[in-house]
């Protein structure tokens, strides 16, 4: 399964401090991603990480490489909100390019 995954660096996480947000993020989406063996995905050759910080910038990408993944993992719907109800044309464009979103919370609430 090829996927990509999106972190938020501005988002808060239950009132953490934004690096252990970031760290709580990535941690999070680091083990689904071995859990699951999914590859992840590197759209631009110049990108530093391995995942995404801004919805915009892979919105691009995807364009630019005009082919679709078996998924986008978030950590929450929350962490994407603003882009969410700020752009919701640009987020249903984003989804067609992945055959499902996976929210990494819910998977770990429902493990708790």
């Amino acid at each position: 399964m090829k996927g990509i995954y999106l972190i938020n660096e501005r988002y808060s996480l239950k009132g953490l401090p934004l690096t252990d947000s970031i760290n709580k993020q990535k941690e999070s989406l680091i083990k689904y991603v071995a859990a699951h063996r999914i590859e992840v995905v590197k759209l631009n050759l110049y990108q530093i990480h391995p995942y995404y910080t801004l919805p915009h910038a892979l919105l691009f990408d995807l364009k630019q490489k005009a082919t679709r993944f078996d998924c986008l993992l978030i950590y929450s719907l929350e962490a994407m909100n603003d882009f969410i109800y700020m752009y919701p044309a640009k987020w249903l464009i984003l989804k067609s390019y992945f055959n499902e979103i996976i929210i990494v919370e819910e998977t770990i609430e429902k493990a708790v």
